[in-house]
């Protein structure tokens, strides 16, 4: 089909007035019988492009109004079309209608798809940001879990059951270490029944001897039939793949949201415009969830000009002001660092007294749930503090929410940092492994005989506390919350009113355990697994919670880089795990009397071994890569295309500035535009208002002006004698 031109030619407009010139518009005009404005349209021609392609055109990528493009495509669907071009008609619509249907059905196969659209559709798309957050966790730790199973778990359970105990040659000396090999975690045969709650829950007894932990795993490597497999080498080879399996994974995930945020400009650019036109959720359902996103697009545009009021009376202040602004902030932020230290000093000092107390029964589980108790209040406490701290520091409301944040992700992160420095400091008597109670063993035997396990059921608990607190709340602290607002109509309870689900805390709570699991995978491999089975408890209690007694907060967290922050906080996570583990694996001596490594000097000297043992030509080709003949190269390479990019980067980087500047300057000749035509409007109708001056009887009936009213006046001709007779 192809679109004539507007009747083969427009007529110009008489500059003398017309009747038509009443309606004020500065389009050109032509007679009344005629309608140019209409698109005269050949029903009968093919496409343009007919001859080149089979495919139908589409009408979404033609010019034609709505009307129109609704009377062609009927016109289409009366009209017969050849057989050959029927064919591929129908075959393309077959193919487009498998896709649909297969994309259906592995809808059905994707994990909480469904709850997580009704997530959605109910509480708008940062409420469900979290949820997939939660199940890109989820799917991380479960594949992670295979991991370590097909390689660690499965291994060492098919190995001893079927009595594969090659033990490798000792590669240290142990004399004067006889005494560090004793270690014998087994309960006693009859136990109170009590004992196994406490045993399960904080990681003792029967389960410390299990291959939940470290310690359970034998240094063997089976030799069969020409089949090898050495189980120090896969346990620490699995710990390292897992690592890098879990970066890369994140990587993907945060390359995909910078590019979101690359196109939509981080929100600084456009922001109105972008809150205007694409802010509403056209998924929401109901009234209720209505009038809360209108609450919210409201709230959003409030911050937006309170941050523009804001900026104002910061460029107004006078310079005795700005100290004085600059002082306080000073002074509040002391306070913080003064409550931040504190928190770290307490976790230090309850790692340290839970450590030195040896006590059995609900006192000795009291005490070695320390620790984990004071993590949590101090994340709980200190944080909340913060919040009302900030409000006296006169930020804008984007930049106090992101400095809250920040803050307690510095709480989070590092107060677990804390409880491993506490640990480091007893395990390594604060580093002075020669001298003390770290002789003859490299390490403090009598408190930590197998220090491994020890670090793996701090994590334990940790992780184990996390979930029972989740739990504890949502059901002596949210449910009673949502009943009493329910059920009395107090002022109190109304101004209360029911929980809001915060976006930003919870997907913080959720780093923080996924860091506690990376941190103690190597000392506990089933944490995966145990992460993966609290993950999903997580989201079928998040979900009752939000459905039956939370509200969508009405203040969210104001950035479209909300989603690349989490992850960017989740990347500093996992950069802490990486350093214990780095740490744990070529620094510290490992246990004697447990675990895969009590034979070597340090855990890394597991792969040199197994170097050795190679052919010659496998250790000169890794002897090749890990020279400078291979290295230097490799490096240069690496810069020469980090450079090649990063040129790149900033070429995209100016060309994208530059649309943006050529956007901005017509939006402003748009402005400009209107106003001139406001102007213009105005005007004319003050000129049609003006009332016209009688004729006077010696001038003539015709006008002897060759304007008249800004009208150039055809019936008379300036060079003509007006009185000729």
């Amino acid at each position: 089909m192809e679109l004539r031109e507007f009747n083969n030619q427009v007529h110009p407009s008489p500059d003398y007035p017309s009747p038509y010139s009443s309606q004020h518009s500065l389009r050109l005009r032509t007679g009344p019988t005629q309608d140019t404005s209409a698109v005269q349209f050949d029903w009968s021609s093919p496409p343009e492009d007919a001859e080149d392609s089979n495919e139908p055109q589409n009408l979404r990528e033609l010019p034609l109004h709505m009307s129109l493009k609704r009377a062609v495509w009927q016109v289409q669907k009366m009209k017969v079309p050849v057989v050959s071009s029927s064919w591929n008609i129908k075959r393309s619509k077959t193919f487009h209608r498998f896709c649909e249907v297969a994309k259906y059905i592995l809808s059905y196969f994707v994990l909480w798809n469904r709850g997580i659209q009704r997530i959605g559709g109910h509480f708008g798309g940062g409420v469900r940001s979290y949820f997939l957050f939660l199940r890109f966790l989820v799917i991380l730790n479960f594949l992670s879990s295979l991991l370590i199973a097909a390689f660690v778990l499965i291994p060492s359970i098919v190995f001893r059951s079927m009595k594969f105990n090659s033990t490798i040659a000792l590669t240290v000396n142990l004399n004067g270490t006889e005494s560090c090999l004793h270690y014998d975690p087994k309960p006693d045969a009859l136990m109170v029944f009590y004992t196994y709650f406490l045993d399960l829950v904080s990681g003792t007894g029967f389960m410390e001897y299990s291959y939940l932990f470290y310690g359970y795993y034998n240094n063997s490597k089976i030799e069969s039939n020409g089949f090898s497999y050495n189980i120090p080498l896969a346990y620490l080879l699995t710990a390292a793949f897992y690592f890098l399996f879990c970066l890369i994974c994140m990587i993907i995930r945060m390359g995909g949201t910078a590019r979101l945020v690359v196109v939509t400009g981080g929100g600084a650019v456009g922001g109105y415009s972008m809150l205007v036109f694409t802010g509403w959720d056209h998924g929401l359902q109901g009234d209720r969830t209505t009038k809360l996103k209108q609450n919210n697009l409201r709230h959003r545009l409030q911050v937006d000009l309170e941050e523009e009021r804001l900026k104002k009376k910061a460029a107004s202040l006078t310079l005795g002001q700005t100290v004085s602004l600059y002082a306080l902030r000073v002074f509040l932020n002391l306070v913080v660092l003064i409550l931040i230290g504190a928190a770290f000093y307490g976790i230090a000092e309850a790692t340290q007294f839970s450590q030195s107390r040896k006590t059995t029964g609900f006192v000795g589980l009291l005490l070695q749930y320390l620790p984990s108790m004071v993590i949590t209040a101090s994340n709980f406490v200190v944080p909340l503090l913060c919040d009302k701290i900030a409000l006296l520091e006169k930020y804008s409301p984007s930049t106090t929410v992101i400095l809250a944040l920040l803050r307690a992700v510095f709480l989070r992160l590092v107060s677990l940092g804390v409880l491993l420095y506490t640990l480091w400091e007893q395990i390594t008597c604060k580093g002075e492994i020669n001298s003390g109670n770290c002789e003859p063993c490299s390490y403090y035997y009598d408190q930590y005989k197998c220090w491994e396990t020890r670090v793996g059921q701090e994590m334990y608990k940790l992780t184990l506390f996390d979930f029972l607190i989740t739990i504890t709340t949502l059901i002596l602290v949210e449910f009673p919350r949502r009943i009493v607002v329910d059920h009395c109509s107090c002022k109190l309870t109304q101004w209360v009113g029911r929980q809001e689900f915060l976006v930003a805390p919870n997907v913080l709570a959720l780093v923080y355990s996924q860091t506690v699991v990376w941190t103690g995978a190597l000392f506990c491999p089933l944490l995966p697994f145990i992460n993966t089975i609290k993950f999903i408890f997580f989201f079928y209690c998040k979900k009752i919670t939000l459905f039956q007694n939370c509200q969508p907060a009405t203040r969210n967290f104001r950035s479209t880089t909300s989603n690349f922050f989490f992850l960017l906080v989740l990347l500093f996570g996992w950069m802490l795990s990486s350093v214990v583990l780095l740490y744990s694996v070529s620094k510290i001596h490992p246990s004697y009397g447990c675990g895969p490594f009590r034979i070597y000097p340090a855990m890394w000297e597991v792969v040199p071994e197994a170097v050795k043992m190679l052919s010659s030509s496998s250790k000169e080709f890794l002897f090749y890569i890990g020279s400078q003949k291979c290295s230097i190269p490799l490096f240069i390479f690496s810069c020469v295309l980090l450079c090649y990019v990063n040129v790149l980067t900033s070429v995209h980087g100016k060309s994208v500035a530059l649309l943006r500047s050529q956007c901005k300057l017509e939006q402003r000749d748009k402005q400009f535009l209107v106003r001139q035509i406001e102007e213009l409007n105005a005007t004319m109708q003050n000129l049609h208002r003006e009332p016209q001056q009688p004729l006077r009887e010696t001038e003539p009936f015709y006008h002897t002006s060759p304007q008249w009213n800004q009208y150039n006046n055809y019936a008379f001709d300036p060079n003509e004698d007006p009185n000729p007779y």
